[in-house]
C-alpha cells in the first residue's frame, strides 16, 4: 500500500492486491482513517452520519440543497457530517441537525450500521439515523464554508423532485425520498 496524497480529512492510497487467479493488481482508493479500512479491519464505526429528519409539526422530511465544489452545483439531500472522535453516532446525528438545519431531534427512530455509498472510490461508511425533529429551521450555525437551504417535502413535493432529471441528489436521499413520495411511509 502507498500512500499518495494526504489532506485533511482525505488520504489517497494506491492498494496492492492478489484476484483469485493470482492476478497481480493495483487500485486507487480514498479514505478518512490514517490506514485503509482493508488493511486496519476497522469497518464497526462509521465516518459520518446522514441524518433522515421527519418535521412533527410540518408532517414533511427534511430535506437540504447544499453547494457541492465537486459538483459545481446543489445537491439535495439530508443533514449530514463526521462523527467525531468521542462522539456516539446519536450524539453526532443530534449535534449535525443542530448545525446544519437549526432543528432538535425529537426522538430517534432508528440507526443503521455502517454502509457504503461509493465502494469503488472510497471505504467511507455512513450511518442512516432516522428521527422525528422539530422546530423553526435556520442556517446561523452553518460554517462558513456551507451554503444549505432547509426544505421540506411531502410525499408529493418528494415525487416532484425526484421525478426532476436536472436535479443532483445523494444517492441515499433519492432512495428515501422515492420511498416516501410513492408510500407516504417514512421509514
Amino acid at each position: 500500500m502507498d500512500l499518495l496524497a494526504d489532506a485533511d480529512w482525505l488520504r489517497l492510497f494506491r492498494l496492492h492486491y492478489r484476484t483469485t487467479s493470482g492476478t497481480e493488481r493495483s487500485w486507487v482508493m480514498a479514505t478518512r482513517l490514517p490506514v485503509p479500512r482493508c488493511a486496519n479491519g476497522w469497518f464497526e464505526r462509521p465516518d459520518a452520519v446522514v441524518i433522515a429528519g421527519y418535521h412533527i409539526g410540518r408532517s414533511k422530511i427534511v430535506v437540504t440543497r447544499e453547494y457541492r465544489a465537486a459538483l459545481g452545483d446543489y445537491e439535495y439531500g439530508f443533514p449530514a457530517g463526521l462523527v467525531d472522535q468521542r462522539e456516539t453516532v446519536a450524539e453526532a446525528a443530534r449535534r449535525e441537525l443542530k448545525e446544519e438545519t437549526g432543528l432538535d431531534v425529537v426522538r430517534f427512530l432508528r440507526e443503521s450500521p455502517p454502509v457504503y455509498s461509493t465502494a469503488g472510490l472510497t471505504d467511507e461508511s455512513v450511518a442512516m439515523v432516522y428521527v422525528e425533529c422539530d422546530g423553526a429551521p435556520s442556517t446561523e450555525a452553518n460554517e462558513a464554508s456551507e451554503v444549505i437551504d432547509v426544505l421540506f417535502a411531502s410525499p408529493e413535493e418528494a415525487g416532484r423532485l425526484c421525478s426532476d432529471a436536472s436535479l443532483k441528489f445523494d444517492a441515499k436521499a433519492w432512495l428515501v425520498l422515492d420511498h416516501f413520495a410513492k408510500t407516504g411511509l417514512f421509514r
